[in-house]
């Protein structure tokens, strides 16, 4: 949990940061969110290969690995002093967060019974989300009051304690014997099914997100000082929706991920219906803050129950599907800018999602006789 915290936090961090690096690395801010970009692109691309060459380690080392890649990149971007060096140190991060949400689920559920693994993703879950609603903020916080590589040093701290728990206390195995190596219901028709609409659902999801403090200032007019608060209460609602999600994957789990996406629809097609009215947006906003992580989280769930073959490899492919909707819809978005207002984003994500819920209810389980 606290190195799914640490990942989290590091690979959102820089938004909060923006207008410090830019300023100290004398960069535009524009060249400082491709930190933020090229990271998701690289762990879109890098994810399968990465499991692919690592699948028969085992998962220890693997882990082990990864967390000390953490370590070392956040350290060398703490210290840079250079744009291009806090580049290369931001992809080195990326790379090591690729393999690591590849692995992090069947080693982490492979400890328990099967019948609460969706209790377990969902406490995984929950320390990403809390990356959004304290790791970002109080790295933000940190970094005004002393200077931005503060918070990234202690992000390399926190990667080191992972580091030594896990290198310390984790039992070692061949990765094809562990018992969350293989899924409970292998189903490849299910496994594209639900690769197809989560990629869906990201890509609709940060269409709009990514522009979201755009549409609360000029669409719903909030004064900035709110809007900062609405962000907080964004990343509560995720966190919320989270932990609600994470009791009851193990009783419904195709239910929920259909509700999860169509929380985020009904979220995103309300703000762009009703964002001028301010009660209405912080109404819409938290159902679509609610639904963003828990889509996320039921479908590593199902890539748990369905995958046709070793769940690292489905994991990968679903880490790596979401991350290029992320890429996708951000790119969509600001495509949609400049022929429509910011509303235009929201409506494009909405139907996108729309779309999403549709292929996911085209899946009929299918039933003994």
């Amino acid at each position: 949990m606290l190195a799914a915290f640490t990942f989290n936090t590091a690979e959102n961090l820089p938004v909060g940061l923006l207008e410090l690096i830019s300023g100290s690395l004398r960069v535009s801010v524009s060249a400082v969110g491709l930190l933020v970009t090229g990271y998701g692109v690289a762990v879109a691309i890098a994810s399968i290969p990465l499991a692919h060459v690592t699948r028969t380690v085992p998962r220890r080392r693997v882990l082990s690995g990864v967390l000390a890649a953490l370590v070392v990149s956040s350290l060398i971007a703490s210290l840079a002093n250079d744009y291009w060096l806090l580049l290369t140190a931001r992809l080195l991060t990326a790379l090591a967060q690729a393999l690591f949400w590849a692995v992090m689920g069947p080693v982490a559920v492979g400890l328990f019974a099967p019948e609460v693994r969706g209790r377990v993703m969902g406490a995984l879950s929950v320390a990403g989300s809390l990356a959004l609603a304290l790791g970002v903020p109080a790295g933000t916080w940190l970094g005004h009051r002393a200077e931005w590589p503060v918070p990234i040093a202690v992000l390399a701290g926190l990667g080191l304690i992972s580091l030594v728990t896990i290198a310390v206390l984790l039992p070692t195995s061949r990765p094809e014997a562990e018992p969350a190596a293989y899924a409970t219901s292998p189903n490849s028709h299910r496994f594209r099914i639900v690769l197809l609409a989560g990629a869906m659902s990201a890509t609709g999801a940060f269409a709009g997100f990514t522009y979201l403090v755009k549409f609360l200032g000029s669409v719903s007019r909030f004064a900035p000082g709110t809007v900062s608060a609405l962000l907080l209460v964004f990343g509560a609602a995720c966190l919320v929706g989270v932990s609600i999600t994470g009791t009851l994957l193990d009783r419904c789990p195709r239910t929920v991920l259909v509700s999860a996406v169509a929380t985020q629809a009904v979220g995103m097609l309300g703000l762009y219906a009703t964002g001028t009215d301010q009660i209405a947006a912080v109404l819409f906003l938290m159902l679509m803050g609610g639904a963003l992580g828990p889509v996320f989280m039921a479908t590593q769930n199902e890539m748990l129950r369905c995958a046709p073959g070793r769940t690292d490899m489905a994991l990968a492919a679903n880490s790596g599907a979401y991350n290029a909707g992320i890429a996708a819809g951000a790119a969509l978005g600001a495509l949609i800018l400049p022929l429509a207002d910011v509303s235009g984003a929201f409506l494009a994500g909405g139907l996108l999602t729309v779309g999403a819920c549709a292929v996911l209810l085209t899946d009929r389980p299918l039933h003994p006789g």
